[in-house]
């Protein structure tokens, strides 16, 4: 299975994609633009279904989100009234030079071809712009979601790739981080139906897939935790990279 098959195997589920995934918090949000006075133009790059492109616009700024699969496009069209993304990819943006203000990215960094990607992001960013790629990760220090990225995807998630993030490139300045935490309530079927847009089981033969839907079951009805409970708390960090271009 190649990157870019897992990359583009999310449009199968966007409406539950959109449905399931969790928000990004305001404040991380507003760190990640560098405290720019709205409206700002701001790039979501790797928009999927509009979730980042949502809460930019209610800070009040402006959005133009782009999305190679076309899927995803549909559903953030159909979710997001007044925008429509523009189908492009990291390393080929349909926008001019130097037309953003800021160039943001949610949980879609990893996928990039990192070298062509910083070089086209330097391109359509205005001297001075900010970039900045945004993860929500589960938090494995509670143990039970430990559990149940392991039963889950036992590659390991994004946030086993993130923390290795040291620099963009030579067109852009030092890199800072800040993390933000946040929390989603879900019944136990909400929890499954956001594991099943994750790309390691949308992209998994049946019998992998029904190892994991059978092993969360197992989990939800024995872990002390969560058995018996109708719905769960399920933390996460959100970690926001951010650099500037000179």
């Amino acid at each position: 299975m190649t990157d870019a098959t897992q990359a583009l195997s999310f449009g199968a589920a966007a409406s539950d994609y959109d449905r399931f995934r969790p928000r990004y918090p305001e404040a991380a949000l507003r760190w990640a633009l560098d405290g720019m006075v709205a409206p700002a133009r701001v790039v979501d790059l790797g928009a999927g279904t509009g979730i980042l492109t949502r809460g930019v616009l209610a800070l009040g700024h402006q959005v133009v989100p782009v999305e190679p699969d076309r899927g995803m496009r549909a559903q953030l069209d159909a979710a997001t009234p007044g925008t429509t993304a523009l189908a492009g990819s990291a390393e080929a943006m349909p926008l001019p030079d130097g037309a953003a203000d800021a160039v943001l990215v949610g949980q879609a960094y990893h996928w990039f071809d990192k070298e062509r990607a910083h070089a086209e992001v330097a391109r359509a960013l205005r001297p001075g712009g900010t970039f900045a790629p945004i993860w929500n990760t589960r938090d494995d220090s509670v143990e039970w979601v430990a559990e149940l990225g392991r039963i889950a995807d036992p590659r390991g998630h994004a946030g086993d790739l993130i923390e290795k993030v040291t620099d963009f490139g030579p067109a852009f300045g030092p890199v800072e981080l800040a993390e933000f935490t946040h929390r989603t309530t879900l019944t136990p079927e909400e929890v499954v139906g956001m594991l099943h847009t994750r790309s390691y089981w949308l992209t998994a033969p049946p019998h992998e897939r029904e190892r994991v839907d059978r092993e969360l079951r197992e989990l939800f009805a024995s872990h002390p935790d969560l058995a018996g409970r109708e719905t769960v708390e399920l933390p996460y960090r959100t970690l926001v990279f951010r650099a500037r271009r000179p």
